[in-house]
């Protein structure tokens, strides 16, 4: 059992990127209330810390990704998520930003999961949404899937998670991001030529009036989500917990 290979967070070689400053923010207000209280918290995959710095600081924050570039000296492993090197019951709070898509199978990181979780602690996570969306970019990314929200809660249940919260996200920067994906396919842009993983995905420059609209798109999201479930959105955004029993 293992990750498929890939290279590391695209975030690598840009931090700074609308999209990761403006996940950061739905992530906070989505998933900010289920990491209350949390003492313990695994981040896997935490190469991609751009868009998860809001849960870290109040708590004692363990750090793994398979890609040692991501990682930063202190509390820190390299490892996989389909076989964490940690005892069972060892976390209150386990995030996985961006991971699961990239893995296979799929219910082996879930098992070891809810594995290390404690009875009651709580998983976040997010993967990228709907598989008719697939293009270069998922390929070069080491995307095995794509999810629908209903797709990621079935996987979640059936791993034996109690769902308590699942929205899709990115919902006003949607209709762009279609029209950008649609173009890829229609150009031929399905697989690479190689049909292999970067190393590290190269992103789109933004110009800065367009990075401004993108940002402020953003905040609709949030102020949305602050209130209720968004009904479609390029990714899907879930909290979950292990029960007690």
């Amino acid at each position: 059992m293992e990750t498929t290979a890939h290279g590391g967070s695209a975030s690598l070689a840009g931090s700074d990127y609308w999209w990761y400053r403006t996940r950061a923010r739905l992530l906070r207000t989505v998933l900010g209330p289920y990491a209350d209280g949390a003492g313990d918290v695994l981040d896997v995959g935490s190469a991609d810390g751009p868009s998860v710095a809001w849960l870290r600081g109040l708590h004692h924050h363990v750090t793994l990704d398979i890609d040692p570039r991501g990682l930063t000296p202190g509390s820190c492993v390299c490892g996989s998520a389909t076989s964490l090197p940690f005892a069972d019951a060892t976390f209150d709070l386990v995030g996985a930003f961006d991971v699961l898509e990239h893995c296979e199978p799929e219910d082996a990181v879930l098992a070891e999961v809810r594995r290390v979780l404690r009875p009651g602690g709580r998983f976040l996570l997010t993967v990228p949404a709907y598989q008719w969306l697939w293009s270069d970019f998922d390929v070069r990314n080491g995307h095995v899937r794509r999810y629908t929200r209903g797709r990621a809660v079935a996987a979640l249940e059936d791993g034996g998670f109690e769902v308590r919260r699942a929205t899709y996200a990115f919902a006003a920067t949607f209709p762009a991001f279609v029209v950008e994906r649609l173009a890829r396919r229609a150009r031929g842009l399905v697989r690479p030529d190689d049909g292999r993983p970067a190393d590290v995905v190269r992103l789109p420059r933004t110009p800065p009036a367009v990075d401004r609209v993108l940002m402020a798109l953003g905040s609709v999201d949030d102020r949305v989500l602050a209130r209720r479930d968004l009904p479609f959105g390029s990714s899907v955004v879930v909290a979950a917990r292990r029960p007690l029993a």
